[in-house]
């Protein structure tokens, strides 16, 4: 049997919160919520709910957006369709929690607990998500991937990189962009024959999508690395990352996600 807070405890809790939310959300529905744990539907927006515990909280459908649940204890919580965006759930607990419909634009969920938490497909898309923990492959979109992996890459985590862009291509695995990002991250690791690998099948996609120019400075770039070549070192200032300066003009031929992705300089 669910522990119920005490009438007094609750008004005190809301009393607290109250103030620092604006007097957004409902205060009827915030003392709901924090007494019963219960509140499908309410009107929640701007509420400071920091370290609240809610595990096992109905809140399906609950306006939350803005809110701050920073730290909060949400495993097992019904979130359902609930509207998220903009709110805090950086550190929060989130096992578990059903987050299937609730839309996440903008969500900071730096540093929380997904594990087992069930998600709509590229559910993640707009949302805050890379130093969460546990996020399933499948909430991320494709362009969430390949950018994760771009951003690994040009704070010099090869191995992150690498990941990420293994994703990415699961999602899209006639991507060439993708298989070449991640022959170059295995490059700077020092796993040549498996970059070359990479690099000689992404010449092969451009080769198919009549960019033989493309294709023609891949493969260069394949047959340049030789079997031990030295790994490249922390900062992105690694072998794949300087054997790839003299292609801005081909990487500024690919598809918006690449132009937005390599204009930065990463390669």
């Amino acid at each position: 049997m669910r522990r119920q807070l005490p009438l007094h405890g609750s008004l005190l809790l809301v009393a607290l919160v109250l103030p620092l939310a604006g007097r957004a959300a409902e205060p009827e529905q915030l003392l709901q919520l924090l007494d019963q744990r219960s509140c499908p539907g309410c009107r929640l927006q701007d509420a400071d709910l920091v370290h609240a515990d809610l595990r096992d909280a109905d809140l399906k459908a609950a306006r939350l957006q803005r809110a701050n649940l920073s730290q909060a204890q949400l495993d097992g919580a019904n979130l359902q369709g609930a509207d998220l965006s903009f709110t805090t759930l950086e550190g929060a607990s989130l096992r578990g929690a059903d987050l299937r419909g609730a839309k996440l634009q903008g969500t900071d969920l730096r540093q929380a607990d997904l594990s087992g938490a069930q998600l709509s497909p590229n559910a993640l898309a707009s949302a805050h998500w890379k130093q969460a923990i546990g996020v399933d492959a499948s909430a991320k979109s494709y362009a969430d991937l390949h950018n994760a992996g771009v951003e690994a890459a040009m704070q010099g985590n090869h191995g992150s990189a690498e990941t990420f862009f293994g994703q990415a291509i699961l999602k899209q695995p006639d991507s060439p962009v993708s298989w070449l990002a991640r022959g170059m991250s295995r490059a700077d690791q020092g796993k040549t024959d498996l970059a070359k690998a990479d690099l000689n099948y992404a010449a092969d996609l451009y080769e198919q999508n009549d960019q033989k120019p493309a294709a023609e400075q891949i493969r260069k770039v394949s047959s340049s690395l030789k079997t031990g070549q030295k790994p490249g070192g922390k900062g992105g200032s690694g072998w794949g990352m300087n054997m790839m300066q003299g292609f801005a003009g081909l990487l500024q031929q690919m598809a918006p996600l690449a132009i937005k992705v390599f204009s930065s300089g990463m390669f």
